[in-house]
């Protein structure tokens, strides 16, 4: 945002001598913010990224060379700034202002079209107006230390501790800390937040004991005439002692999220505190001087400082990346425990996936089979969105009570699992950097035939148990159920003649959600000890008895968030199709074991006088609907656990090499089981 008046003013000379001169303009514009708007637009570069300094040495040349232009803006700086409060900006810029995280998207995404503006006499509304762009903290700080000190010294400003009287900064400074200090000692005692931290439950509160201290600190500072205190003052120290103690409070709730889980409320109360700590730490230093020079360089801290908060205030980015990355650790956490039953070893534990696999094979033919006769009921666009959905949604969740294996649902489950092996590598860091991928690869490569095998699995099988479901409906009630829809079926596997991968790719976004979804109710319901509300409730125990409760309670804790999982994702596959009717858009999804159930059917349909070409793309089609399926799922996945755990993406490149070479090495690996030797550790990698 760029002020310009009719006149454009680019140089120091044109400003000053339009506005400064002896007719002095400035004094019209003494209570207006134009003036100062301007002179920031001839010092802020134009393109502030490709700048590596700038200097106000020009303006400093100009001032100094002429006192009238010097006396002329420190009168009109001061004036404009006198008085303005600005404690606002040190309590709420930039910090969570509600526990409601989309309350606060929504908020900040408002405040950035149409941005809130304060009162004149605020500090905060000139800010707005003068640089509320968020690069003014980034330009800001390119230019030299000394140079912003001179420019202080020549317009006469004071520092923040020449005065104690009402509205000046120190009592600002002092207030907002105090506000601080109190919002979250609030927080802090709330039950769900006390929860988290059961250790502290006997220990005095760090909460209570700051805003003791730090009201007789500031009571002190009032009544003294310095304004500041010295960095060795027990009681500044002792306020020092007792911040710390409240982040590690505030850390240890993080931390026992593993234990207990954590809801969206409570990580955006728990990050909110976190975040006005961070504040308090960084404004308490104000408070304590050494050697009296330091109070020109402690204003200019805090000037910057209030810039800074006041131009990130609106930052959505970094609020969805502080508030999710937590719950998205949590949430591949469930994912990553599930996951590990996906990986084989051993030849025995291979070929049982292979059982599993061709178990959710033979439901996933029935689900065709089923899926055809519902497109025969006369009901609306979504009428059928219904049916579909439950029927799918019904299938999955029978597949995965039974023991069976979906093979698209593990890449969802399986990436995370790699991200914490590797994480686990780095963090032990027992083997060297060459070492740690080389192990990771051969880790990779068992996930990886892992899938290989239970796609294998589930394709051989869901196609002969969909031909045998067609052929006996036909021999036993002489009617052919896809008569009339073996074209559709046949033409949606082609990869050229349909959208058939954009369909697949729409699939693994579902099986991506899916995953998100069996941990975050994994963690909802750990949050809300619901294991333990089911194992002790007391109507339960008494008509099953406290054996049988418990073993309910257990079985809820195995199986209720993968049911919920499969409930959805059935949902999402049988509904898609239907709304990308009604919104006029080709929508759909395409699943490698459902398009190997369909091409049977397709082939029964047409009594098999369908084209060699039409069948070979068809079986093309499968191939790469499967590929999909797994690339879109595993890559979202990866993202979201290389994110949660905060691992440099340039891991990603090193240990996609690792693969390679151990591909390249062995490539039999991952497609069967092989001997595996040890790592230097003693572990099988």
């Amino acid at each position: 945002m760029k002020f310009r008046k009719s006149r454009d003013i680019t140089t120091f000379d044109d400003f000053f001598q339009q506005n400064f001169d002896d007719n002095n303009l400035w004094e019209y514009k003494a209570t207006e913010v134009d003036l100062l708007v301007e002179l920031v637009a001839i010092i802020r570069p134009r393109h502030p990224e490709r700048v590596t300094e700038v200097s106000l040495e020009p303006l400093l040349a100009l001032l100094k060379n002429n006192e009238k232009y010097c006396k002329g803006l420190g009168f009109y700086i001061k004036g404009l700034i006198k008085h303005k409060k600005f404690s606002r900006i040190l309590t709420d810029a930039g910090i969570l202002n509600d526990a409601d995280f989309f309350f606060e998207v929504k908020s900040r995404l408002l405040s950035k079209i149409i941005p809130y503006q304060p009162q004149k006499e605020t500090l905060e509304y000139i800010l707005n107006q003068v640089m509320s762009l968020k690069t003014a903290p980034g330009w800001l700080l390119k230019r030299p230390a000394a140079e912003l000190e001179a420019l202080i010294e020549d317009v006469g400003y004071r520092t923040i501790y020449i005065s104690d009287e009402a509205n000046s900064p120190l009592t600002e400074l002092l207030f907002a800390m105090k506000v601080l200090i109190q919002r979250i000692g609030g927080r802090a005692l709330e039950t769900d937040v006390m929860q988290m931290v059961p250790e502290y439950e006997n220990l005095e509160s760090p909460f209570i004991a700051i805003q003791k201290e730090f009201s007789i600190l500031s009571e002190r500072l009032l009544e003294e005439q310095k304004n500041y205190v010295s960095p060795d003052d027990m009681g500044f120290r002792q306020i020092g002692v007792l911040l710390h103690q409240c982040r590690d409070y505030v850390d240890a709730a993080f931390k026992n999220s593993s234990k207990y889980g954590i809801s969206l409320r409570v990580n955006q109360n728990l990050l909110r505190m976190r975040q006005q700590l961070q504040r308090l730490e960084v404004l308490l230093p104000l408070l304590a001087i050494s050697e009296p020079e330091e109070a020109r360089k402690d204003t200019i801290s805090l000037a910057l400082n209030l810039i800074n908060y006041n131009c990130i205030k609106n930052n959505v980015r970094s609020l969805v990346g502080e508030s999710t990355q937590l719950l998205s650790y949590e949430v591949t956490q469930h994912t990553a425990n599930t996951g590990e039953h996906y990986i084989t070893k051993t030849v025995g534990e291979y070929f049982r996936m292979l059982w599993a696999a061709s178990g959710g094979g033979i439901i996933v033919g029935v689900l065709c089979i089923i899926k055809v006769l519902l497109g025969k009921v006369d009901t609306s666009i979504f009428g059928h969105a219904f049916l579909y959905s439950l029927n799918y949604a019904f299938g999955f969740i029978a597949i995965y009570v039974l023991g069976f294996t979906l093979a698209t649902k593990q890449p969802a489950m399986t990436a995370t699992a790699l991200i914490r092996a590797l994480e686990r590598d780095q963090k032990n860091n027992e083997l060297g950097n060459e070492e740690q991928h080389r192990a990771f690869a051969t880790f990779f490569a068992r996930v990886f035939r892992s899938q290989f095998i239970a796609f294998v699995g589930n394709v051989l099988v869901a196609f002969p148990v969909a031909w045998l479901g067609i052929w006996l409906i036909d021999i036993t009630f002489h009617y052919n159920i896809a008569l009339t829809k073996w074209d559709k079926l046949l033409f949606d596997l082609s990869p050229v003649h349909s959208l058939a991968l954009f369909h697949a790719a729409i699939a693994g976004v579902f099986l991506f959600l899916s995953g998100i979804i069996a941990g975050s109710v994994a963690n909802r319901d750990k949050f809300r000890h619901m294991y333990y509300r089911i194992a002790e409730h007391p109507l339960l125990k008494k008509t099953f008895g406290r054996t049988r409760a418990e073993k309910i309670a257990s079985w809820y804790e195995r199986k209720w968030a993968g049911i919920v999982s499969n409930f959805w994702f059935g949902f999402f596959m049988g509904s898609t199709s239907s709304i990308g009717i009604f919104l006029g858009l080709n929508l759909d999804i395409r699943h490698i074991t459902f398009a190997s159930g369909n091409l049977a059917l397709a082939l029964y349909g047409a009594n098999y006088n369908i084209s060699t070409e039409m069948i070979l793309w068809a079986s093309a089609g499968i191939v790469l609907i499967g590929l999909v399926n797994f690339l879109v799922s595993f890559t979202l996945s990866m993202s979201l656990a290389f994110r949660s755990r905060n691992i440099p993406l340039t891991e990603f490149w090193a240990v996609g090499r690792a693969i390679r070479r151990h591909f390249l090495r062995k490539p039999l690996s991952f497609f069967f089981p092989s001997g595996e030797k040890k790592t230097a550790s003693g572990k099988t990698p």
